[in-house]
């Protein structure tokens, strides 16, 4: 009893910081996506409770963050893959739960489970925009641009996520093993 009330205080305090730091955009794109650190206290909560108990916390981060954050989108389809879809898969950085280097590979595998579903929104939804100018380029085949687009969040989202990792991995190293449960 004592493990599931620390588990569930643990996704509140986290889901709320992630929905924080998601209104703070170091660069928010045209059409929704934005640089932020909303995915680093998602990735803690994963890897350290597992996937189970993540997919619980990613679908509420996602729900919340509709109404918390705001959505950009075209249509209905749109915020529900780009908002409420794209966040459940980042609970497979929860396979790295207690192994080795988990917090690192794991959240590489929630950020490439993040990424496919804006790709795949990207070349259904958003092909209604090409062709479209991104970083001084004009794309005109949406899977081009829908790689190039999402991943210049995603990535630099992952890339900074873990930078914070390794840079804290000392004094955090035993949450991120859940060795203090």
């Amino acid at each position: 009893m004592k493990k599931t009330t620390r588990m569930l205080t643990e996704a509140g305090i986290l889901i709320a910081l992630a929905l924080v730091l998601g209104l703070i955009k170091l660069y928010e794109f045209p059409n929704g996506g934005s640089i932020s650190l909303e995915m680093l206290p998602l990735f803690l909560f994963c890897v350290r409770w597992g996937a189970g108990p993540g997919l619980i916390a990613c679908t509420a981060f996602g729900v919340l963050q509709v109404f918390v954050q705001g959505a950009v989108g075209y249509g209905w389809i749109s915020i529900i893959l780009d908002y409420i879809a794209a966040p459940i898969p980042i609970a497979l950085a929860g396979m790295g739960k207690g192994r080795p280097g988990g917090i690192y590979w794991g959240s590489v595998l929630g950020a490439f489970g993040r990424f496919m579903v804006h790709f795949i929104s990207g070349i259904t939804v958003y092909r209604i925009i090409a062709p479209t100018e991104l970083l001084g380029t004009v794309f005109d085949n949406p899977f081009l641009y829908s790689f190039v687009y999402n991943i210049s969040y995603v990535g630099v989202d992952l890339i900074l996520c873990l930078a914070i990792f390794a840079l804290a991995s000392k004094a955090m190293g035993k949450y991120y093993q859940g060795a203090d449960l």
